[in-house]
């Protein structure tokens, strides 16, 4: 799988997927590891449906795949 990363500008979170892994980098530069194989939809999804995530006050949303994940 490429390499790609998407910013937004609500907050200062990246977000990038490299081979298996989804990387989420916080605003105070700690990063937080998720194996895609837990996450189904976004390992089969296109960089632009990858790239198309919002935050919300509980954490990533991908409206389009139905994908949550929880920010601590």
């Amino acid at each position: 799988m490429p390499f790609f990363t998407s910013r937004k500008q609500k907050k200062d979170y990246k977000l990038s997927f490299n081979d298996d892994m989804l990387f989420i980098e916080l605003p105070d530069g700690k990063q937080q590891a998720y194996p895609l194989a837990w996450l189904p939809q976004l390992k089969n999804a296109t960089a632009e449906e990858q790239a198309d995530w919002i935050l919300t006050d509980k954490g990533i949303h991908w409206e389009k795949l139905n994908v949550d994940i929880a920010i601590p």
